[in-house]
């Protein structure tokens, strides 16, 4: 098979990275279910002609009310969703979504690539986010990042020790539960800013350079493109940091360190 890129008249060979990478399926051996919803025809084929290679399920939605009966009915393990749709935007089909407690993670498809817009997507509930024209490799590869992620953190069976909970000063993470508060408050986040936070509570007092955050939370390298490092921990800073003294800390030339306040 050729993977091909959404960049108009290129292809490229399906990367040797993407061949030599174990097959990720449902703890019970099936196929991963995928709810790919997008109104171009045209890049629907192409992804879940990508994502069936890795042996993966999808149903595809052209429109946001198709996608909201689709997720009701397959329950998927992820999503990749586009923000612009004929009817309902994404923006409130995720907020539909994780309204009714539910943490299927999801990648947003987007053609817009302002700090605005991405803020308003993450704000909806998104752990990560792809800008049109895009790489299928790349999408694999965030969407293997989300899938593995999502098994790190299922809860522990009964005859295995729970991972211990994380402390920072007034801040306090429980693995298991995926409860997050700060001095007695609860926290809410979305899946990929819990991760941020847990490896950053998991490294207290160590400067953490952008290259190894990308790395550790989004379970890939690539291309350098660190600015989503920036993105997340910006939105992390809004949730924690609002009236109280800062945690996380800018290390000028190197990345970020979380400690508690002197």
């Amino acid at each position: 098979m050729t993977m091909t890129s959404t960049h108009a008249g290129t292809q490229k060979p399906r990367s040797a990275i993407l061949g030599q990478l174990p097959p990720i399926r449902r703890p019970d051996g099936s196929p991963i279910q995928v709810l790919l919803i997008d109104d171009e025809r045209a890049l629907t084929n192409l992804v879940t002609m990508a994502l069936k290679y890795e042996g993966w399920n999808v149903d595809v939605a052209h429109d946001g009310r198709e996608a909201l009966t689709k997720f009701a009915s397959t329950d998927p393990d992820i999503l990749v969703l586009d923000i612009m749709l004929p009817d309902v935007d994404g923006l409130r089909i995720l907020q539909r979504i994780r309204a009714a407690g539910t943490y299927t993670p999801v990648l947003f498809l987007t053609a817009r690539d302002s700090v605005t817009d991405r803020v308003a997507g993450l704000t909806a509930g998104a752990d990560d986010y792809l800008t049109k024209p895009f790489d299928l490799q790349e999408l694999v590869l965030r969407l293997r990042g989300l899938l593995k992620r999502g098994a790190d953190v299922t809860p522990p069976a009964d005859d295995q020790p729970a991972e211990e909970t994380l402390r920072v000063a007034d801040l306090t993470l429980d693995v298991a539960s995926r409860e997050v508060t700060r001095g007695g408050e609860r926290i809410e986040l979305t899946t990929t800013e819990f991760d941020l936070l847990r490896y950053l509570m998991r490294n207290p007092r160590l400067a953490l350079t952008r290259e190894q955050i990308l790395e550790h939370v989004w379970n890939y390298s690539f291309g350098g493109r660190t600015s989503i490092v920036d993105l997340y921990v910006s939105y992390l800073r809004k949730k924690l940091d609002p009236g109280r003294e800062p945690l996380i800390h800018t290390i000028r030339g190197v990345g970020y360190q979380l400690r508690p306040p002197q």
